[in-house]
């Protein structure tokens, strides 16, 4: 049953959705499924998903604006997510070829796909021509090869260019062009007389971070590009702000600014470590101070979700209503808030010479890690029936160690704590894994298969998810 049995030495507590809590208190029918499909397992329940969506969509309607969420695909590869999606109506963003084959063959119409890869080889943009997809344009290269495809198919096709707004104090983007590039690719290549040429039917922006102030900027130069567009004779019927909605996954905010300032006065040797060899999850210490930002999600922040954008529609909506322009955004995160876990079973503990312990689990690091150096929530930790070998019933604390043959091959970097000790046999349970954790950068090396994931929970028989039996 989920108790006390694993926290951080500092604890930083993860919301849990009531299926979460239920399953994790069924501890017998979560080894069981553990052993019939591999450790680790990813557990999906798209249950959430549609609350998520409809959060969305109300603060839009009360600026009067529409708002077409397009769930995105490469936050999660299960199609289970791609068919609740579909089933409420919203609309899903892809990444790739397969990805997009796999929506088109889960019959998700195509006007409510849009196609957003970074990099988009010719077979990917033949598909999305043949099949009447709306691509959001990059660069130049792409619209021009978009071009010729359309040229000589008897589809008609639809495309976003992507602006890279101009941000005081940020980089430029990766992604897009700016204002003008746009406008001269636009003048010089899309034809409005040509029925076989391209449709222009929106402006879409990427933006990294969450700062409600860049995307009120963000959207404003939208608008103002639309404006230039619809000028041209063009008829650009939606703003894309992408995703980057933000979450919390954790409710305390007391418990994540103490981890900080404690983290912050072990880097600089005030106090012992909270992490692994010190890491310093992005700070380092320099003269007696810290220098560099933490490199992790921020899993505590306000606002989220719903208020995050009525706070940006509040500045932005009468632009947007008063030119009858739709709104869309490609949640991935933010749809998938409580949608998963990840569970995988202990195979053995040791005690190195300074006392701190390893708990060594079947999976490895890759299968729950995002791009940032660090999974800043607790884990559970599930005991089913009785232990397999010698218990170690007192307090112990350690690290919990993957299967990859790396000196570093850590779970989590944080210390934690098993006040009641742990046992083989044991279930270590990752909550709220299915926004990015479990696929984004999962790897099958050593030979090692790739986490399987069922869709299940404790009133429900676990089913493979359909990505599984591709």
């Amino acid at each position: 049953m989920i108790d006390d049995g694993c926290s951080g030495v500092l604890p930083l507590t993860g919301r849990l959705e009531p299926w979460q809590r239920d399953l994790c208190d069924r501890p017998e029918l979560l080894a069981a499924w553990i052993a019939e499909h591999g450790s680790p397992l990813n557990v999906l329940d798209p249950g959430p998903l549609g609350r998520h969506a409809a959060e969305l969509q109300d603060v839009a309607t009360t600026h009067g604006i529409r708002l077409d969420v397009y769930f995105a695909r490469k936050a999660n590869k299960a199609l289970t997510f791609v068919d609740e999606a579909n089933r409420l109506g919203l609309g899903v963003d892809v990444a790739s070829e397969r990805e997009l084959r796999q929506v088109l063959e889960r019959g998700v119409p195509a006007h409510k796909v849009m196609v957003t890869a970074a990099v988009k080889p010719r077979a990917l943009l033949e598909i999305c021509v043949a099949s009447g997809v709306t691509v959001v344009i990059d660069n130049a290269d792409e619209l021009a090869l978009l071009i010729r495809l359309a040229a000589i198919s008897e589809c008609g096709t639809s495309l976003a260019l992507r602006l890279a707004p101009q941000l005081p104090g940020r980089a430029p983007s990766r992604f897009g062009l700016d204002r003008e590039q746009i406008l001269a690719l636009v003048e010089h290549h899309l034809t409005t007389r040509d029925e076989r040429a391209p449709k222009l039917v929106g402006v879409h922006f990427h933006l990294d971070g969450y700062a409600v102030d860049d995307r009120v900027a963000a959207l404003d130069q939208s608008v103002e590009l639309v404006d230039a567009l619809r000028s041209l004779g063009h008829a650009p019927k939606f703003i894309d702000i992408g995703g980057g909605i933000p979450i919390s996954y954790l409710d305390d905010a007391d418990e994540w600014d103490r981890f900080w300032r404690e983290h912050r006065a072990a880097v600089l040797g005030e106090r012992e470590p909270l992490t692994f060899e010190g890491h310093g999850l992005g700070l380092v210490a320099h003269a007696g101070e810290i220098v560099g930002r933490p490199n992790v999600y921020p899993y505590h922040q306000q606002p989220i979700r719903g208020p995050w954008l009525e706070q940006v529609l509040g500045q932005s909506a009468d632009a947007i209503a008063e030119r009858g322009l739709e709104l869309r955004c490609e949640p991935g995160r933010a749809l998938l808030d409580g949608c998963g876990l990840t569970a995988a079973r202990v195979e053995f503990r040791k005690q190195q010479r300074d006392g701190t312990w390893l708990i060594g689990v079947a999976m490895n690091r890759t299968q729950c890690r995002s791009t940032s150096d660090d999974y800043l929530v607790d884990p559970l930790l599930v005991r089913p029936g009785s232990p397999l070998g010698e218990s170690s019933a007192r307090s112990i604390e350690g690290y919990l160690v993957g299967a990859y043959c790396i000196e570093r091959e850590l779970l989590t970097w944080r210390r934690l704590r098993f006040p009641h000790g742990v046992d083989i046999g044991d279930i270590v349970v990752f909550p709220n894994t299915a926004g990015y954790f479990m696929h984004i950068l999962e790897s099958a090396s050593h030979q090692i298969p790739l986490a399987r994931n069922v869709v299940g929970s404790a009133a429900r028989r676990a089913e493979l998810d359909p990505i599984d039996l591709l």
